[in-house]
């Protein structure tokens, strides 16, 4: 069966203080209704990402019936997802699947996040939730183990509070330098590109053009991690409307603006040694969507990729077969990655400067393929945008991913 999107709404990612969780909700959620041009009552069931709200105001088991029953639903499905980092795309990957079961012909994926809601400490410790919390020694000693043998400079790790998966991704980093050579260097090029392409993206979070040396001279987070190389804390959200390709025409759906859905996988981490490339959790996801699809990464256009991390966009550019293990921060310091290069990837900017909001993540990026594969994306439109593919992951199973969800959408 053919799905397809056709309205997409997001609020801009930033510290909103000034809007809650139904605020943002709504945003997203009104501009997507506007952009397909249907009502709520058109609605037959709602996914509503969210992973913190319960934590940090204490609104548990309901944050996505709250929500979404205070602009004006009701009588339908509502089903609130968790799913670490993945969760925005979980929920459309859930909508997708609503649909090819027969169930309805019309769905709502919405993904929202409020994350700048009091201590700054207290919301940085949720991420102590994203791996398995009973063994947390064996985990450390995990990642110790996999970035040994690379000299850490002296003051290179922040005295500031962190996110643990900053650890988790300065590991990754130092295996790959040990491994295949990557280079501080080489995950600031990929930072300055994304930075450089946020400019143009008026609902990031961050629109400052950084240099590489700019990025290397930055503030630490921990080796070889600098502060603009990794996602911000944030706020926002978004939402995707899908249908039927009988939907279509029944509601009066513009078929011109319609984005058909050719691949939508989850899949899951293992708890076994690390792997990169063709091995790894990602790219047997991704080869899983590239048969769904029938086609090949040389058939890809552009990339909306996890980078909460510069080292995230390599690590998922070689995964998803966009370049050879082991190349992705040379192709990106060469400017393959970069609109206007050979794959361009993240052109709205990635999580580093887009931001982070994890329950509206996926959906974000979900938002800009939409938006590149319509040709509405301005300056930083990628020309002769056709297919898009989306890598969007989070958690720890292991030290792999403990889910993923790869998406490939086309006119």
């Amino acid at each position: 069966m053919n799905i397809y999107i056709v309205g997409v709404g997001m609020t801009r990612f930033g510290k909103l203080h000034d809007m809650s969780v139904k605020d943002l909700t709504r945003v997203a959620v009104e501009q997507a209704l506007k952009d397909a041009g249907c009502r709520i009552q058109d609605i037959q069931a709602a996914f509503f990402a969210q992973t913190t709200q319960g934590v940090l105001e204490g609104q548990v088991f309901i944050p996505g019936p709250i929500a979404l029953s205070a602009m004006g639903f009701s009588g339908i499905p509502m089903l609130t997802v968790e799913n670490a980092c993945a969760s925005g795309s979980t929920a459309m990957w859930e909508a997708i699947n609503y649909i090819r079961s027969g169930a309805g012909d019309v769905a709502l994926a919405v993904g929202v996040e409020k994350m700048n809601v009091g201590d700054k400490k207290k919301t940085l410790s949720l991420f102590e939730g994203g791996w398995d919390v009973h063994e947390v020694d064996k985990n450390l000693e995990r990642l110790k183990e996999l970035g040994s043998g690379v000299e850490v400079p002296d003051g290179s790790t922040s005295k500031d509070p962190y996110s643990r998966f900053m650890d988790v991704y300065a590991a990754y980093c130092r295996y790959h330098m040990k491994t295949y050579g990557l280079t501080q260097r080489q995950l600031a090029a990929v930072c300055a590109k994304n930075h450089r392409h946020s400019v143009y993206n008026e609902r990031a979070f961050f629109r400052k053009p950084f240099t590489i040396d700019e990025v290397l001279a930055a503030k630490p987070v921990v080796y070889p991690l600098t502060v603009p190389m990794c996602a911000p804390v944030t706020d926002g959200g978004a939402a995707a409307i899908l249908c039927s390709e009988g939907a279509l025409s029944k509601y009066g759906f513009d078929r011109r603006r319609a984005i058909k859905v050719y691949a939508s996988i989850l899949s899951s981490g293992r708890d076994a040694p690390y792997e990169a490339g063709e091995n790894s959790v990602v790219a047997i996801a991704a080869r899983n969507a590239y048969e769904s699809a029938g086609i090949g990464p040389e058939d890809i256009s552009f990339a909306e990729v996890h980078d909460a991390t510069s080292f995230g966009e390599i690590a998922a550019t070689e995964a998803l077969g966009l370049c050879p293990v082991g190349e992705g921060g040379l192709r990106a310091e060469k400017g393959e990655t970069s609109i206007g290069g050979r794959i361009p990837v993240n052109p709205s900017g990635g999580l580093e400067s887009k931001g982070h909001p994890i329950g509206a993540t996926g959906l974000g990026q979900i938002f800009e393929m939409v938006s590149q594969l319509r040709g509405e994306c301005g300056q930083r439109q990628v020309e002769g945008a056709r297919i898009g593919i989306q890598e969007n992951a989070g958690g720890l199973i292991g030290t792999e991913p403990a889910t993923v969800v790869i998406t490939i959408l086309g006119k």
